[in-house]
């Protein structure tokens, strides 16, 4: 015979109330007991009856180990919950000044560019005047090393093809002296063995 659907709603009768407990608590301490051996698990169960009865399972040696394990757990839970809610405050914080700080200087950069002058007053003015010859001669100054570093660097390529040059020609003198000597050589040893000499006639 089928088993009719438990309605889930409290038992007023106390004798049944009382048997319903037993027999549900001995079988929530079957399924822990599984739990702990078949998972490899640590489970801890705390009950306490309506008459304030405590009933409990730990697959640990005590209880009160598992129970202090969970306070660990759950106090590093909220501290880190904790630490993770500042540093997004932090963040937002420093969001939200970066965000102002790239509106003025957006502003500063419009006002430099000659737009949105309308609010300036003649102190700003001045001060941006001010700035901007702050930076041309700042501008004039790198303009002036880049171009003393551009002449040194055509004079020493100057002086390293004049050097290169002189070599060249030393070398080129060389050959032709060389040249030249060994050619007077060759002539003179041709005309020495070209003559013919004779005894003298009696």
């Amino acid at each position: 015979m089928a088993r009719g659907k438990v309605q889930m709603r409290r038992i007023e009768n106390t004798t049944s109330q009382q048997v319903t407990f037993s027999k549900r608590w001995t079988g929530l301490l079957k399924k822990a007991y599984e739990l702990s051996v078949l998972g490899n698990a640590e489970v801890a169960v705390i009950i306490f009856s309506q008459k304030g009865r405590l009933h409990e399972f730990s697959s640990n040696s005590e209880i009160r180990k598992t129970i202090d394990r969970y306070r660990r757990s759950t106090n590093d839970a909220a501290t880190y919950q904790a630490s993770m809610e500042q540093y997004i405050l932090r963040l937002k914080q420093e969001t939200t000044d970066m965000e102002r700080k790239i509106e003025l200087l957006e502003v500063s950069l419009r006002k430099l560019s000659g737009q949105c002058l309308g609010s300036c007053s003649m102190d700003d003015i001045q001060q941006m005047g001010d700035q901007l010859e702050r930076s041309l001669g700042s501008i004039r100054e790198r303009k002036a090393q880049l171009f003393n570093d551009q002449i040194q660097q055509l004079q020493a390529k100057e002086r390293s093809l004049k050097e290169e040059k002189a070599k060249l020609l030393a070398k080129s003198t060389a050959h032709l002296t060389a040249a030249a000597i060994h050619s007077r050589s060759s002539w003179s040893t041709d005309v020495e063995t070209g003559l013919f000499v004779r005894l003298p006639e009696c």
